[in-house]
């Protein structure tokens, strides 16, 4: 299953000039709502400096970097729960994601059309969160309808799953988002078949313009990410735009002007990576140097089960060398010389940056 990031947020606030920046593409980005009907994905190489230096030490035919995709979904207006405007699209797509971005934008521009008449980026946010919200509430209250039906056969998984079911409505009525609840872990594969979108992990993405001047209403939003706990990444999302058309050396003279050492697009796509707990171990030979995502705690097996499910299936024992010491001792020969060549076995939590060969038999 692919990794999906969802680009969410009201009409005309940036989502598809993002998405263009974000991607290389060209899709339409246009000055009136729902310029975005269907989602547009595009598949988008997660940013690693330590894949291109173990690429200029090895010298491979190949270099793979990981990757995640990027879902830019039609934007959300008020009543969109019950199916205004795009409503039922936004959230069947939605629920399809692993992760969200929620693009606010926050500055102001009388040539760009406000789907609500003004720029307020906590109204915004309040629109988004209670449309979720209620989304996510009416599906809850209809399984729990089915369900009901069902509590007169006695069974305790059928009972066990009502009362939490019963534990989120309640949550949900209080206008509170399923991520700020606790659940024990055999509430979490039910959680898993329901799909909540309130229950995903999410970081907020400030649209701004290159005209600082402009930019009067991003304190606000900020002030409340930092009340919340709540990641927020600045984007200038038209200027980065352009950046997709220049040369490297103008494009490094452009992003100075904008006060940035890397494009704040690297940073989205860092983030959305983060917020679903992943991280890269790496491959390298003479054919290819890869990078392959994986989740924190992963286990050696687990981990070779990425490169292919054999591998984990016939596990016998994975070679590591730490990305440091492989860098630093010149790649495998001399890191084995040196003594920084470990063998592990299953138990092995394999680390971020790991260079790995895996041992396998079937």
């Amino acid at each position: 299953m692919s990794i999906k990031c969802g680009i969410v947020g009201l009409p005309n606030v940036g989502k598809s000039t993002l998405f263009n920046a974000l991607t290389s593409q060209k899709i339409d980005a246009e000055n009136f709502p729902f310029c975005t009907i269907e989602p547009n994905i595009a598949r988008v190489n997660i940013p690693d400096a330590r894949l291109d230096q173990l690429s200029t030490l090895v010298n491979p035919e190949k270099v793979i970097p990981s990757f995640m995709e990027f879902v830019d979904i039609a934007g959300l207006v008020k009543g969109a729960h019950s199916g205004e405007g795009l409503g039922n699209k936004f959230l069947s797509h939605i629920r399809e994601t692993q992760c969200f971005a929620h693009v606010i934008r926050c500055f102001d521009d009388e040539n760009i059309v406000h789907v609500e008449g003004k720029v307020s980026p906590l109204e915004d946010l309040e629109t988004i969160d209670t449309e979720l919200i209620l989304a996510d509430l009416e599906i809850i209250i209809k399984r729990k309808e089915r369900i009901a039906k069902q509590l007169r056969n006695g069974d305790k998984a059928t009972q066990f799953e009502f009362n939490l079911l019963e534990k989120i409505e309640d949550h949900l009525n209080e206008t509170k988002p399923i991520r700020d609840l606790s659940f024990e872990p055999n509430e979490h594969e039910i959680l898993k078949q329901i799909q909540l979108v309130t229950a995903k992990p999410f970081f907020f993405i400030a649209n701004l313009h290159e005209d600082e001047g402009k930019n009067t209403h991003y304190s606000a939003l900020d002030e409340y990410a930092a009340k919340c706990d709540l990641p927020i990444i600045k984007v200038f999302a038209k200027a980065e735009g352009e950046l997709v058309d220049l040369e490297p050396s103008e494009k490094i003279e452009y992003l100075e002007m904008l006060g940035l050492q890397e494009p704040a697009l690297n940073a989205v796509i860092r983030k959305g990576y983060e917020m679903l707990n992943l991280f890269s171990y790496f491959t390298a030979g003479p054919k290819e140097v890869r990078a392959w995502s994986v989740k924190t705690g992963s286990t050696a097996p687990q981990a070779a089960g990425k490169i292919h499910t054999d591998f984990e299936k016939g596990f016998i024992k994975a070679e590591v060398i730490g990305f440091d010491d492989y860098m630093s001792c010149g790649g495998e020969l001399r890191a084995k010389e040196q003594g920084k060549f470990r063998i592990e076995g299953k138990d092995y939590i394999v680390k971020d940056g790991d260079v790995i060969h895996f041992r396998f038999n079937v």
